[in-house]
């Protein structure tokens, strides 16, 4: 193959539509806008305005609240910490943490530390070092004879502060 040989599939780049040249082109005169009216000019409406009616972003009741300093956390289910145990991807006999289920491939990245959920069973005696865990998860782990060291928010990852 050479440089003089290379193009596009077939039927992947469309000619450029040509428009207002004269009414034997089929887009002359209006250039395929339409009648006259907002619409027809150049820019049109701004997003959201509806004409003058109240738009509906005002007609709709303002609902709930956004925290301003909210922390997003890894939900990790117990399932999933054992799958990677089967897969031999977390070592049983290490404490799991964030960099250990970073580095198995259980989480993406740290947010702002670990949330363990107990959906699912867990077979192996591990040792959890976690923001949050649920009841359940806790409950789960201790039967299995784990542990789960609940860290405070002062020993979370500096960009979760």
């Amino acid at each position: 193959m050479k440089l003089n040989q290379i193009a596009d599939n077939p039927g992947a780049k469309r000619p450029r539509k040509r428009v207002g040249r004269g009414i034997g082109s089929g887009l002359g005169k209006t250039a395929g806008r339409g009648g006259k009216g907002q619409t027809a000019r150049k820019g049109g409406a701004k997003a959201g305005f509806e004409g003058g009616q109240m738009p509906i972003y005002r007609r709709l009741p303002k609902r709930g609240f956004n925290k301003p300093n909210q922390v997003e956390y890894n939900e990790v289910n117990l399932a999933k910490v054992q799958a990677a145990v089967d897969a031999k991807k977390l070592d049983p006999k290490a404490p799991v943490t964030v960099e250990a289920l970073i580095s198995a491939g259980v989480v993406n990245n740290k947010l702002g530390g670990v949330r363990l959920l107990g959906k699912g069973e867990i077979k192996s005696k591990l040792a959890f070092e976690v923001y949050h865990a649920s009841k359940s998860a806790v409950a789960a782990v201790e039967k299995a004879g784990g542990s789960v060291k609940m860290l405070k928010p002062a020993d979370a990852p500096a960009e979760a502060k």
